[in-house]
């Protein structure tokens, strides 16, 4: 039987990196069936660097760069280590995860590592976000009206 390949199919004005190439999807949706082991990340995906202003996102961000250029590993493992023991000294109670994205990393299961990192940023955005304002209660009577019988002729 014949590997099955990954298909990803993408919105028209969606972004994807694919092996550090930037790909832009035009006015129409496409499918993309990949045969081969490749690095990829869809455009929700990204997290561009202006916009790390946490270590979590930090982590997340360096996570990125060791896995969609993998020719800079090397140098960017390194920074990992500073930016995994920041995040260790911030947020002792999540030693397990970061034991979790470590282990992940190092076994080059960096797509997975990403997913794991994410939830920490989602998680803290959310909690951090003023709850959204209810709207007001309306209650609203109506009557209804019995139809009149109808006149027999």
């Amino acid at each position: 039987m014949p590997p099955v390949p990954l298909k990803l199919v993408l919105r028209p004005g969606e972004k994807l990196i694919v092996n550090g190439a930037v790909i832009g999807i035009g006015d129409h949706p496409v499918s993309l069936f990949f045969y081969n082991k490749v690095n990829f990340l869809r455009g929700r995906e990204i997290l561009k660097e202006e916009n790390c202003d946490t270590i979590e996102k930090r982590l997340y961000f360096i996570i990125q760069l060791i896995y969609i250029f993998p020719e800079d590993a090397a140098t960017n493992m390194e920074h990992f280590g500073t930016i995994l023991e920041e995040a260790r000294i911030q947020h002792p109670d999540k030693a397990a995860l970061f034991d979790e994205v470590r282990s992940l990393v190092q076994e080059g299961n960096n797509y997975r590592a990403l997913k794991l990192c994410r939830k920490l940023f989602d998680i803290k955005e959310t909690a951090d976000a003023p709850a959204a304002p209810r709207p007001p209660v309306e209650v609203v009577r109506r009557r209804r009206r019995i139809p009149a019988p109808a006149a027999e002729e």
